[in-house]
């Protein structure tokens, strides 16, 4: 078994997540030990034992006994199944952190796979379903047939209930292959090469915000796309922004907004889409303009960083574009998320980060 000391770097969940997944598209297990002991309470959360359950259900994976609070594991994958599948996070536990467990391998299952989970769709210190929605999931498109999510019920903290669901159409079965490593060769020979190292021409302005029904007195979401407008007005590109009201068991709200980019051909490129991004939670006691200062200032940091892609959606994107050798990012900054990564990543495929300033290149070792 591969062991690996789940303090490196920042100490966080992301590097248990991203090794159950590598694990299970590998088929290489491992021991684990320190989960999240850089955070302030160390050990499983409600979403890192959803995940492994899920894994368990979908792949006939083994483990120990597993709870809430555990700094200590060790994983042995299965072999991913196609069908139908539904899991509860349970409260506001973050949908999208599930995810990060689950999806890669859900790309290579034998046939198509559907998945409903239950939890929180927004949320502090996460990636919303909504980005996943719109700034990840476009780049995962040439790995299969088809990929896509919907969003059933929003769910907000404390008390969560939203639902989310994910259909997933392989292209590549890991299943045709002797291992892994043949499915790494045909996705090296049929995916087009991954270069999103050029910010290129700013062409417009997207966005959504979500929010509960309570929130929608004194026409809170008009002021913020009016407050969006000016913000965005010296950029002189059109801005087209949509809001969502929800029924919900907690009140809460997001704002997302993304700019979208072309190519020297003044093309949009749906293989690599080049889209950075800012958001802003929205709670009871926030003012509209503040939400859109908020989202208009983290994006326009990454637009003035000239980063093909954003800081947060580097780290997300690594284990997936980690399949493709020779790929190169440009990324408006190389987090300590995104470092983790890296160090978790090269342990299971055979592959080499070279890391110079805000330039990552994937090379084959």
């Amino acid at each position: 078994m591969l062991e690996i000391d789940g303090s490196y770097g920042e100490g966080g969940g992301a590097l248990l997540r991203t090794a159950l997944a590598l694990s299970t598209l590998t088929n290489k297990p491992f021991k684990i030990k320190n989960i999240r002991s850089g955070r302030e309470k160390p050990g499983l959360k409600a979403q890192h034992l959803c995940g492994i359950k899920a894994l368990k259900e979908i792949t006939g994976a083994k483990t120990p006994n597993i709870e809430l609070g555990l700094t200590e594991i060790w994983f042995q994958p299965g072999k991913i199944k196609s069908g139908d599948y539904t899991f509860d996070i349970g409260t506001a536990g973050s949908i999208t952190l599930f995810l990060q467990t689950i999806l890669l391998p859900c790309l290579f299952a034998p046939g198509k796979i559907s998945i409903t989970v239950k939890g929180g769709t927004c949320g502090k210190w996460q990636a919303s379903v909504d980005y996943l929605q719109h700034i990840l999931i476009p780049h995962l498109n040439k790995f299969v047939k088809n990929i896509t999510i919907k969003i059933l019920k929003r769910g907000y903290f404390p008390k969560g209930g939203g639902e989310i669901s994910v259909e997933i159409s392989p292209k590549f079965k890991l299943n045709k292959h002797k291992d892994y490593v043949g499915l790494l060769e045909k996705i090296n020979s049929k995916v087009k090469n991954i270069d999103l190292s050029k910010q290129g021409e700013l062409e417009q302005f997207k966005g959504v915000i979500n929010m509960s029904l309570e929130l929608t007195e004194n026409n809170f979401d008009e002021k913020v796309i009016n407050s969006l407008n000016n913000l965005l007005r010296p950029f002189n590109v059109p801005v087209n922004i949509s809001s969502e009201i929800r029924q919900t068991q907690s009140i809460g709200g997001e704002l997302l907004i993304w700019s979208k980019h072309s190519n020297k051909q003044k093309e949009i490129d749906l293989d690599n889409p080049i889209q950075l991004s800012g958001d802003a939670l929205i709670t009871i006691n926030s003012s509209p303009i503040d939400v859109a200062k908020e989202a208009v200032e983290e994006m326009v940091k990454e637009l003035s960083s000239f980063g093909a892609v954003d800081k947060f959606l580097c780290d997300q994107l690594l284990q997936f574009i980690a399949l493709k050798e020779n790929s190169k990012i440009v990324a408006s900054e190389i987090t300590m998320h995104s470092k983790t990564n890296i160090f978790i990543i090269e342990k299971f495929l055979p592959i080499k980060f070279q890391v110079e300033g805000d330039n990552i290149i994937i090379l084959k070792k």
